[in-house]
């Protein structure tokens, strides 16, 4: 039976969205209508610091007007036309990615859930074209965070996000993040792949040690494995190099990229080297959304501001200066614990639950962010100013000294 209905627009609360939406976020009480730069605009007026950009999403801020142009001409001429054809702003991207990464082959898709688990499909079929039956085996590193999709959540450490669900893709396990001790013990001719974030960005800002590196490049030529770089938050230019495993003597099999590469529009990707360049036939794997023109004219949009503005470089100067300024907090306000700085990947551990902090940040019109229970995080846009980061820096002397 047909329904016609004349409903009521909602409020936009917290209660309304607790009536229609099934209860996945816990959202800041925040209604935002539009962003400027680094700063967010609620419904009443009231200008907010974003320094989270949308989860490290939004590298050019908001109003971006290169970023606008090309997602407006694009929609002009083409929104969608599916995989099915060759599209020019796809090419034109790809040939961008593997120009910077220096690998082979492409496939795009919607978020960084997905890259995992094409990432975790190419690896076993891999080992499969290559003869190596019973190379199954695909292992992360314990405190990871790759996503919430099955295969992404089976390599996922935190159990807040795997009880209830299981069981979990089998043949998968997790190595002590950081310990080459227990990487050898668990590698093995049985490995297929081994996911890795060089930044633990879900984890609370944690890098992964050269030492573990030096183990890992010795084990993949002896047990012949796949090694993944999980650069989805890590990426494109964040932490001062496109990639944060540039940072680090590595050279991964794959790399999975998204959050920042559409410029704020679903896109992520998976760059692979002549190693396995083959390993997909046609209907191995596919998306109908995936490559969207108009998310790759964006992509094309936003790499080419991170050069054309040095922002790589921007991250690693306002990172510094973030830094040093939380530093000086840490010797003023016990509470915090410890600072952990990556370009503009900032992590900060107080010594007690972070959420406190960032609602009553929230209060004084900056947003930041909590993970791991007792991190405050920072992702700002790539383009902070400096102004900007040291009201940042400001507020939170301000909120620990009333504490």
């Amino acid at each position: 039976m047909e329904r016609h209905m004349n409903i009521k627009q909602m409020p936009i609360t917290q209660e309304s969205e607790k009536a229609l939406f099934f209860h996945n976020y816990a959202r800041l009480p925040l209604a935002i209508t539009h962003g400027e730069g680094s700063w967010l605009v609620s419904n009443t007026g009231i200008r907010y610091l974003d320094m989270i950009a949308g989860i490290g999403v939004n590298a050019l801020g908001y109003g971006d007007k290169r970023l606008i142009k090309a997602i407006n001409e694009q929609a002009a001429k083409l929104i969608h036309a599916s995989n099915l054809f060759l599209l020019q702003p796809q090419f034109a991207l790809a040939e961008k990615l593997l120009e910077i990464s220096g690998l082979s082959k492409v496939f795009f898709a919607n978020s960084g859930t997905e890259a995992i688990e094409a990432s975790i499909k190419m690896a076993r079929k891999w080992a499969a074209l290559s003869g190596f039956n019973n190379k199954k085996e695909i292992l992360s590193l314990t405190n990871c965070f790759h996503g919430r999709t099955y295969g992404a959540m089976s390599l996922t450490a935190k159990a807040k996000y795997t009880d209830g669900f299981e069981p979990l893709v089998p043949e998968t396990g997790m190595i002590s993040f950081n310990d080459p001790l227990d990487l050898e013990k668990k590698v093995s001719e049985k490995t297929a792949a081994v996911f890795i974030e060089i930044i633990q960005g879900e984890g609370g800002i944690h890098q992964i040690s050269a030492p573990f590196i030096e183990k890992l490049n010795e084990l993949r030529q002896r047990h012949n494995f796949l090694i993944v770089a999980d650069e989805i938050q890590a990426g494109c230019g964040r932490t001062g190099k496109f990639f944060s495993y540039q940072h680090l003597d590595l050279e991964p099999d794959l790399v999975c990229l998204a959050k920042p590469l559409g410029g704020g529009l679903p896109l992520s990707a998976v760059l692979g080297n002549e190693n396995i360049s083959n390993v997909f036939s046609y209907g191995n794997h596919g998306t109908t959304f995936g490559g969207n023109p108009v998310a790759c004219a964006a992509g094309l949009a936003m790499i080419d501001a991170i050069y054309k503005d040095n922002l790589m470089k921007n991250a690693m100067e306002i990172g510094s200066l973030i830094n040093t300024g939380l530093h000086q907090l840490a010797e003023k306000h016990s509470q915090i614990t410890e600072i952990r700085q990556y370009g503009l990947m900032i992590g900060m551990t107080v010594n007690k639950e972070a959420k406190i902090y960032v609602e009553q940040a929230l209060e004084k019109h900056v947003i930041i962010n909590a993970t791991s229970q007792n991190v405050i995080r920072l992702l700002p846009p790539l383009n902070i100013s400096r102004e900007e980061a040291q009201q940042c820096i400001m507020v939170l002397d301000e909120i620990f000294s009333e504490e």
